[in-house]
């Protein structure tokens, strides 16, 4: 009655078992920038963009996280038309050079096909411009697709840290009789599950280089306005958005 949640379950096992070792050297790579001043990047397209709009601006997450945030690739301007988008190449060179990025930066890429032009472009621009890059995709999707890049490359083999999601080719999940295709796509659950993980162990390794970490607060509670502006102020000039 359930399969989803089972399935879910049995997805977060196999993450924890297996890739606590590359999320907490991302973890790592992210403390260490903000320490220095600097923010996490983010950018993704289609249904992954949701993942960056939960890591930005949001209660209980860092502040300085910067999300490349492009109408072009969401599905609010045209589903089919992002996904068009996201097989341009060289547009991710373009967004790039609009960022705010810089060398010695952090940037998480999250794709779960890991098998189109914008993302896999997005981690080579980034890496040639001396940015660290953690992946953040699917393996055996990756391998189940074709890739829509003029590289020939997939997204897990550029990142300097790749997170495996353990997401299925095709991301549905759930079987049900008398249906061919399967249903229950479960890779925004999961990303969300590894990102707030990574931003966790960040937070915990900031305390632990005593710094006190930029974490919003709800707003909502009191205090937690005059909080988040304070904290807005500071970060103002490195985040787009805020």
């Amino acid at each position: 009655m359930f399969e989803y949640f089972d399935v879910i379950r049995d997805t977060l096992d196999k993450v924890q078992a297996s890739e606590g070792q590359n999320i907490e050297r991302a973890a790592e790579m992210v403390a260490d920038s903000i320490s220095k001043g600097r923010p996490m990047h983010y950018f993704a397209a289609g249904h992954s963009h949701m993942l960056g709009e939960e890591l930005f601006y949001r209660a209980g997450g860092l502040v300085p996280v910067n999300v490349l945030f492009e109408p072009s690739l969401m599905m609010h301007n045209g589903a089919a038309k992002s996904s068009k988008m996201e097989r341009l190449p060289g547009f991710a060179r373009i967004i790039l050079e609009e960022s705010c990025v810089k060398p010695g930066d952090v940037m998480v890429v999250v794709s779960t096909s890991g098998a189109n032009a914008v993302p896999v472009q997005m981690a080579i621009e980034a890496r040639n411009m001396g940015v660290h890059v953690v992946a953040v995709t699917s393996i055996t999707g990756s391998r189940g697709s074709v890739p829509r890049n003029p590289e020939g490359k997939r997204l897990f083999e550029l990142g300097d840290v790749v997170i495996d999601s353990h997401v299925p080719c095709g991301d549905a999940s759930v079987s049900i009789d008398g249906l061919e295709q399967k249903i229950g796509p479960i890779s925004t659950v999961i990303g969300a599950s590894i990102l707030n993980t990574l931003v966790v162990r960040a937070i915990e390794k900031l305390m632990e280089k005593g710094m006190t970490p930029p974490v919003f607060m709800s707003a909502n509670i009191p205090g937690g306005a005059e909080h988040n502006e304070a904290l807005l102020t500071q970060y103002k000039a490195l985040i787009r958005g805020f």
